[in-house]
């Protein structure tokens, strides 16, 4: 007995020893790990990088910019359907452990030694959370001790709730998606409260490995461990049997989201709004700050502003020819596979690629592109057609002679016609349009160039060209702001300007000829007269010209040289835009913008527009207070009597002028043509009384599109197609006659009174035209003045007249 009380006290007394050894050296390795541990103070701040998003002016989706695509959402957000997924995959025990489960490891352990398939990991989702955020993925033993050291103190910093929803929203889901928002949306283009329970199932599937479970390549497996999510989310009592049943029988049903510019062939406007994001917020701001874009894009007026340019474009390239096909394929065996490598435009649908399979005088057998499966695999099936010679016909070639077996080409389904196509070539012209509300400078559309992901760079903000005549308006702006009336009498003849070198400058009027007499100052504008231009910008004066063309925005610095007032200097399609818009809205000025605003990740706007104030739009309720009333600070750039007459000769144009293609629009419209020396540039900017819009077409490297282009022929038709589908449901609306103008019946060809059958000009008070002229003429054609043979030079040595 007394021997057994000795073992027993030995057994005891050795016990204790080892336990008081065990406890000082646990507790000297928790004192070693601790003492450099990350201070879990900053997940309290957490601020993942979350993806920019860009919004039309409808609230669709435009764009996404990112670095890591996470959308955030808080705990409360998610619904409890997903969040059991995850905890059934990952941690069962999550709710009732301290940040170890001891349960879960035993399991682990077993399930390994058993040759389990499914090998179960013994982290917790607070031990995910301490590894994601503070302790990073090296595997050893050392880090497994930080890991679980700092998983204790995660959970008695913070509530069950918020460490959930720091993994929900960091966890990688594969395929580029970081948090379940992201992987909802690019996964099953849902959100997290659309997702059925299949779909929510093989989203807790992934964190083991997304690449392990990919769905396209390995399916199979991927659909295994969706099923194996779901029988735990049985055994958690979280579904019932049927419930699971069914969602087990049910497919993968992956369907990854393409968001993309392209959907409303925007990639120019995109672009242009994420440089400006950029410079703005810079890069961590743009792909890491989470940031809500509301843009200015109209959707169905984007789409209506790239087919009329295309149309254009398109138009201008087939009057010059076919220029060959774009590539060479061999076709004696499987084409589809050679074609489908070769990269298409995107953003120029339904153009699709196509490859001559037979052809012969009636037309040609074609093969179009096939596309790929989810997978990247080209697709199996082969689609062809049949290029009419109907077709072909603006070629001037027989479908033989233009094209061979193996060719290449673009073409395009004929409508109403299945299975019909006619050939398409991407023209060597481009150009850009841009359409703006006048009045806040608010840009609906903007296209930069025939196909953005052929060139990216946007020919309406980067590319400086002449203008031409289009910038007359601004010259003859500045005469009526400074005395001038639309009926004073103005040379159409001959002028030649000394230059510093003495030689002289002679402009010529584009039809040529050696002048037609004096004219009312409208005439130069509605006919585009050169010579008459020339000589108002002499006696006006250059340097104030060139002040009103910096008032518009036209341009920055502005020389004081005469041939600038024929457009000869260099600006960008939305500076012209802008000036136009300046015109149409009474003369205020305007900044052009992409954004209407911009919030960051937690809803505060950062950045708006409109700067206007709104006095009394804060009201929490009506008691009989004053109506809320708009405050416009916005200066003045041009008198706004002076904005109508210059807007009311510009309708005259289209109505009898050098844009008189534009008038089967039927409505009211302003605008002007502009024609460059030897047509390298070719332009029209007009406006209705609330929208601005402007084209221009030329080559990318400067040279002539022919003797006979003209902005009148391939510039107007672009801005009419656009109108024409613009304001197609739009009332026909005058432009607003401010208060002081008054109109008056007046016969064009001589600017006098007109006793009936004459045109309403507007005049501001006190400076109507008189009945006749002494020593003119009165009649309808230009008054026939004489003049000595050398007033070309006296009006090249004159005083710079009205300042």
């Amino acid at each position: 007995m007394r021997l057994l009380a000795r073992f027993l006290g030995f057994v005891f007394a050795t016990g204790t020893i080892v336990f008081l050894i065990g406890s000082v050296a646990v507790a000297a390795l928790v004192y070693y790990y601790s003492k450099d541990l990350p201070d879990t103070a900053q997940l309290r701040n957490y601020e993942p990088p979350v993806t920019t998003r860009l919004h039309a002016n409808d609230g669709s989706i435009l764009a996404e910019y990112s670095r890591e695509r996470r959308l955030f959402l808080p705990s409360s957000a998610i619904p409890p359907l997903v969040k059991q997924a995850f905890i059934s995959a990952e941690d069962k025990n999550f709710y009732s452990h301290n940040g170890i489960d001891p349960e879960g490891v035993t399991r682990a352990v077993m399930v390994l030694a058993q040759g389990g398939r499914h090998v179960q990991g013994a982290s917790t989702i607070t031990q995910q959370v301490a590894k994601n955020f503070l302790v990073g993925n090296e595997r050893s033993i050392d880090r497994k001790i930080r890991e679980a050291l700092i998983s204790f103190r995660i959970e008695a910093a913070y509530s069950k709730e918020r460490i959930l929803e720091l993994y929900l929203n960091e966890i990688y889901l594969g395929l580029g998606n970081y948090g379940v928002a992201a992987a909802a949306l690019n996964y099953f283009n849902k959100s997290v409260n659309e997702l059925t329970l299949a779909e929510a199932a093989y989203l807790a599937a992934l964190p083991k490995g997304p690449n392990n479970y990919h769905p396209f390549q390995h399916r199979e497996r991927a659909i295994e461990r969706r099923n194996y999510v779901i029988d735990r989310m049985e055994a958690d009592g979280v579904v019932t049997h049927d419930e699971a049943e069914k969602a087990k029988a049910e497919p993968l049903g992956v369907n990854p989201r393409a968001l993309s510019p392209n959907t409303y062939v925007a990639g120019y406007f995109a672009e242009e709004v994420r440089r400006e994001l950029l410079g703005r917020y810079n890069e961590k701001g743009l792909y890491e700050g989470g940031l809500s874009v509301r843009t200015t894009l109209d959707p169905k007026m984007q789409a209506w502003t790239r087919k009329a340019l295309a149309d254009g474009l398109v138009r201008f390239d087939e009057a010059h020819g076919f220029r060959g096909p774009m590539n060479h394929i061999d076709v004696s065996s499987d084409w589809g596979v050679p074609l489908a490598a070769i990269p298409a435009l995107g953003d120029i649908k339904p153009w699709r690629l196509a490859v001559v399979l037979d052809v012969n005088d009636a037309g040609a057998r074609v093969g179009l592109q096939p596309g790929h499966e989810a997978s990247g695999e080209v697709e199996r099936e082969r689609e062809t057609g049949l290029l009419t010679a109907e077709g072909m016909r603006w070629t001037g070639r027989s479908p033989r002679s233009a094209l061979s077996v193996g060719d290449v080409i673009y073409v395009e389904p004929m409508a109403g016609n299945p299975g019909r196509f006619r050939l398409r070539q991407i023209p060597e012209i481009s150009g850009a349009m841009v359409a703006m509300d006048p009045y806040t400078g608010r840009v609906f559309s903007m296209v930069g160039g025939f196909s953005f992901d052929q060139s990216e760079f946007n020919r309406a903000t980067q590319a400086l060209r002449q203008p031409g005549s289009s910038f007359k308006p601004f010259v003859y702006a500045t005469a009526l702001d400074n005395g001038y009336t639309p009926s004073s009498s103005i040379l159409d003849e001959p002028v030649s300007i000394q230059q510093a070198d003495g030689s002289y400058w002679t402009p010529e009027n584009f039809e040529g000829g050696h002048g037609t007499g004096a004219h009312p100052l409208d005439h130069g504008v509605v006919h585009s007269k050169n010579m008459m231009t020339v000589r108002l910008a002499k006696d006006v004066g250059m340097p104030l010209i060139a002040e009103y063309a910096k008032r518009f925005g036209v341009y920055d610095d502005m020389g004081p040289y005469l041939s600038l007032s024929l457009g000869a200097g260099e600006t960008t399609l939305l500076k012209m835009v802008t000036g136009y818009s300046m015109l149409a809205n009474g003369g205020k000025r305007i900044k052009p913008t992409l954004i209407d605003r911009v919030q960051d990740r937690w809803g505060k706007t950062v950045f708006r527009h409109d700067e206007r104030q709104c006095l009394g739009c804060d009201a929490g309720k009506w008691d009989n207070q004053n109506e809320p009333k708009l405050i416009d600070k916005r200066e003045q750039v041009l008198d706004p009597l002076t904005a109508y007459q210059i807007t009311s000769i510009m309708e005259h144009v289209i109505q009898r002028g050098t844009g008189v293609s534009i008038k089967s629009v039927g409505k009211h419209l302003a605008g002007k043509t502009g024609t460059t020396n030897d047509a390298k540039d070719l332009w029209f900017v007009g406006y209705s009384p609330d929208l601005a819009v402007g084209v221009y077409i030329g080559y990318d490297r400067p040279r002539s599109m022919g003797s006979h282009a003209q902005a009148a022929l391939f510039a107007a038709p672009i801005f009419r197609d656009f109108m024409t589908s613009a304001l197609k449901d739009k009332p026909d609306t005058p432009f607003r006659v401010p208060p002081g103008i008054k109109l008056i019946s007046v016969n064009p060809g001589s600017g006098l009174r007109a006793a009936s059958g004459g045109e309403l000009w507007a005049f501001k008070p006190g400076t109507a035209p008189p009945d006749s002229y002494s020593g003119g003429g009165g009649g309808d054609g230009p008054r026939q003045l004489n003049t000595q043979h050398d007033v070309d030079q006296r009006v090249g040595t004159g005083t710079g007249g009205l300042y």
